[in-house]
């Protein structure tokens, strides 16, 4: 299985970018028996393995590095599978709501209920 030029993209320009902020794991990025295409085998291996079909960046992120760190992990056999990159979609909880206008907001007034005369037994509903 090949992966998608998008995947190996992404993934070999976070690895760059780790290798060059992380002096520990620049020497393992740099090793002979490591490359990019094991990498992406050994991530769709992992991904098999679990059962699951969707995973967080950080997720994928971490297997890559353990792949370049862990020199007990062979050259993993491919894998046929297919991989979508998604980009977070325009709109998310972290948007602002849009503006609204004095117009349109309404007034609410705030009920007082009345106190409760005297009772012996107070119930869950009345705590």
């Amino acid at each position: 299985m090949k992966a998608s030029e998008q995947f190996k993209s992404v993934m070999e320009k976070y690895l760059s970018e780790t290798a060059q902020s992380d002096t520990v794991f620049a020497q393992n990025f740099t090793k002979a028996s490591k490359n990019l295409e094991s990498c992406i085998n050994y991530i769709f291996g992992e991904v098999k393995k679990t059962g699951f079909c969707a995973f967080d960046n950080k997720e994928i992120f971490d297997m890559a590095l353990k792949y370049y760190a862990d020199d007990s992990i062979a050259t993993p056999a491919p894998v046929s599978c297919k991989v979508v990159v998604n980009q977070p979609a325009g709109a998310d909880l972290f948007t602002s709501a849009p503006a609204v206008s004095e117009n349109t907001i309404q007034k609410t007034q705030t009920v007082q209920t009345p106190k409760l005369a005297e009772q012996q037994t107070l119930t869950l509903f009345d705590l």
